[in-house]
């Protein structure tokens, strides 16, 4: 697979959660971006606030754009805390360096796009994340 198709975004929206569900999460809200950061999928859980979608995009886009998962960006946060400061400036304040924002590779190893997950802990939204993208076939880097 070259890119995200909507049954495959829809298939890890779906599975995202339904793996928060049966994990006790609270209400999740999840995205799936293409590898031009743009929206192929979203759902919002019931319970979930509105806010969700922002938050997941931005976790997602940070993902995406920088080519590098949530902990990965958080950790740069917390290393170099200005690059990541000049990074959203760029960006226009779009991305959120925390955990939740996963990378989705094909087979080979190439960048397709990006998931969002926000609702719970970051580190649950990310296992959330992980579960979706597993579950349609494809990896994921946190």
């Amino acid at each position: 697979m070259t890119h995200i198709d909507l049954a495959a975004a829809r298939r890890i929206v779906t599975e995202a959660l339904a793996a928060g569900i049966g994990a006790g999460m609270k209400p999740l809200s999840v995205v799936v971006l293409d590898a031009g950061g743009h929206p192929i999928a979203f759902e919002r859980a019931d319970g979930a606030s509105p806010g969700r979608f922002e938050i997941a995009r931005a976790k997602a886009y940070g993902a995406v754009m920088l080519g590098m998962g949530g902990r990965a960006q958080m950790a740069r946060a917390e290393a170099q805390g200005f690059f990541m400061a000049a990074v959203n400036g760029v960006f226009d304040g779009r991305v959120l360096p925390v955990p939740g924002g996963v990378l989705v590779k094909d087979a080979a190893g190439r960048v397709i796009g990006a998931v969002g997950v926000t609702g719970d802990t970051s580190d649950n939204d990310a296992l959330a994340a992980l579960a979706g993208i597993e579950a349609a076939g494809l990896a994921g880097e946190a």
